[in-house]
């Protein structure tokens, strides 16, 4: 369950899929980034565009924020292919992201024992995903629901305020009838 929680942790929406990056797939599986990456182009017919893309500069910068809880957590290896520049004064390779299809398909490439176990980790984990964004799909409907109900109560309830308001008036309105001084003729009995 733990390893089902790290993965988790490392899922992100990218161009509003839900998508693993490379390094931490290669992290994962415990190769080297360009290892993966490597056997990803190896067999590139496998991972159309709807299974794999590059990020783009944006997109890197964009999720930097969010990428950097997962540096602490890759490898120095990755982290020093992954995030540092060069020397040169060039910048690394942009990262791959690779839907759940292509991490399905990854399973294809990479034989390893290793690999296979976590490829079914990894799966769990988006299934897992998935079922708490379910869950919260029908809380928010739920919500909304309630938020309707309670808007009617309230009309309700202005309604029966109003009532209310109107009684005491004719029950104020009859008291200070009955009440008042009369005038004219008095009768005396």
């Amino acid at each position: 369950m733990q390893i089902i929680k790290s993965i988790e942790s490392r899922i992100y929406v990218i161009r509003g899929e839900r998508v693993m990056l490379d390094f931490d797939l290669a992290s994962l599986y415990e190769v080297e980034t360009r290892v993966l990456n490597q056997a990803v182009k190896r067999n590139i017919q496998r991972f159309p565009e709807d299974f794999m893309f590059q990020l783009t500069k944006e997109e890197f910068e964009n999720n930097k924020q969010n990428l950097s809880s997962q540096i602490v957590t890759t490898n120095e290896s990755n982290l020093i292919s992954q995030f540092v520049t060069s020397s040169y004064g060039g910048t690394r390779k942009l990262p791959y992201a690779f839907t759940e299809q292509g991490i399905a398909m990854l399973s294809g490439v990479l034989k390893s024992e290793k690999a296979i176990n976590m490829n079914i980790a990894i799966m769990r984990a988006f299934v897992s995903v998935r079922k708490i964004l379910l869950k919260q799909s029908n809380i928010n409907e739920q919500l909304l629901e309630i938020k309707e109900r309670l808007g009617e109560h309230d009309v309700q309830l202005n309604e029966l305020y109003d009532a209310m308001d109107n009684m005491l008036d004719e029950k104020i309105a009859q008291l200070k009838w009955k009440d008042r001084e009369r005038i004219g003729f008095k009768i005396k009995e």
